[in-house]
């Protein structure tokens, strides 16, 4: 196998880059469900693992499902959040696997908060 040299992970992460942009890339939603050990502890892992299995299961191709660390509220978690284009990011708390499928259907299928779940819209800094 011939070695990588410094200017093929430049582009490498590059691309990958603009894949998970939701300006550049064929998604319109994307869902960032927050793994921190505190997020883990709370149950965020079988969260991530029924969304997964939802978008494969109804071969969903423009939501794009990532993690991240802690969000920084440790006692509402397991927590996601959903960016689309255009729109302001709309952090969920407390979630459960029937939440999150809840979330993926209305909100980055079908644009509407689910404003039950919803902590807060907006952010201090933003992706999109």
């Amino acid at each position: 196998m011939a070695k990588l040299s410094i200017g093929d992970l430049v582009k490498i992460k590059e691309e990958s880059k603009r894949k998970m942009n939701l300006r550049d890339g064929e998604f319109k939603a994307k869902i960032t469900v927050h793994m921190g050990t505190c997020g883990i502890a709370a149950g965020a892992r079988p969260i991530v693992d029924a969304l997964l299995k939802e978008i494969e299961k109804k071969n969903i191709k423009d939501v794009l499902v990532t993690t991240s660390g802690c969000a920084g509220l440790c006692s509402r978690e397991p927590m996601a959040t959903v960016e689309m284009k255009g729109l302001a990011p709309v952090k969920y708390v407390e979630l459960t696997d029937t939440k999150i499928l809840r979330i993926l259907t209305e909100h980055a299928l079908a644009g509407k908060v689910v404003k039950e779940y919803a902590l807060a819209v907006g952010s201090e800094k933003t992706s999109l």
